[in-house]
C-alpha cells in the first residue's frame, strides 16, 4: 500500500495508519515469531516460523521438512514466491501492528549460507529436529497499525 494514502479514523477513536517500508522494516527488527504463507499441495498454508532481520532481508528458522518440497521450484535459481507475516496485537486495548512481506524464498543450502545464522536464535527448540532456514529479501512490504487517535 503507498504510503501517500490517507489513513482511516473510526467513531470508536482508534486511527488505522498505513506503514512505509522502513517503519516496516523497524517493526520488524528485533525479529520474532511470524508466519511462512504459501501455497502447498495441500493449497493455502501458514506455517510459524522464527524470523530475524538480516541487511535488507528476513531470515526465517522452519522446523517442518514435510513442506520443503512445496516450498522449493524445481528449477535451479528459480525460488518459490511467499509471503512472511508478523504482528504484535494487545486484543484487551484493540491496538497493534502487522506487516506483510512478500518475496522469493531462498533456502541456505549450504554450509557457507548457514554460517551466518548459526546462533542468530532461529533453531528449533525441539534438539532433534533439523533447523532449515530460508531467506526472503522482500519485493514488497507493507504493514498497518490500529492506534488510539
Amino acid at each position: 500500500m503507498p504510503d501517500d494514502e490517507a489513513d482511516f479514523s473510526s467513531p470508536s477513536g482508534r486511527v488505522l495508519e498505513r506503514l512505509g517500508e522502513a517503519e516496516c522494516m523497524a517493526l520488524l527488527a528485533n525479529g520474532g515469531v511470524g508466519r511462512l504463507v504459501f501455497t502447498s499441495r495441500y493449497g493455502p498454508t501458514a506455517l510459524p516460523v522464527m524470523y530475524k532481520i538480516d541487511g535488507e532481508s528476513l531470515v526465517l528458522g522452519t522446523w517442518d521438512r514435510v513442506f520443503d518440497e512445496d516450498l522449493r521450484t524445481g528449477i535451479e535459481h528459480a525460488d518459490y514466491h511467499v509471503a512472511v507475516e508478523a504482528d504484535q496485537m494487545d486484543p484487551q486495548a484493540r491496538e497493534g501492528w502487522a506487516v506483510l512481506a512478500r518475496g522469493a524464498a531462498h533456502h541456505l543450502d549450504t554450509e557457507a549460507e548457514r554460517a551466518p545464522i548459526i546462533g542468530a536464535g532461529l533453531e528449533p527448540w525441539i534438539g532433534e529436529v533439523p533447523a532449515h532456514f530460508i531467506r526472503v529479501t522482500p519485493t514488497t512490504i507493507f504493514g498497518v497499525r490500529v492506534r488510539q487517535a
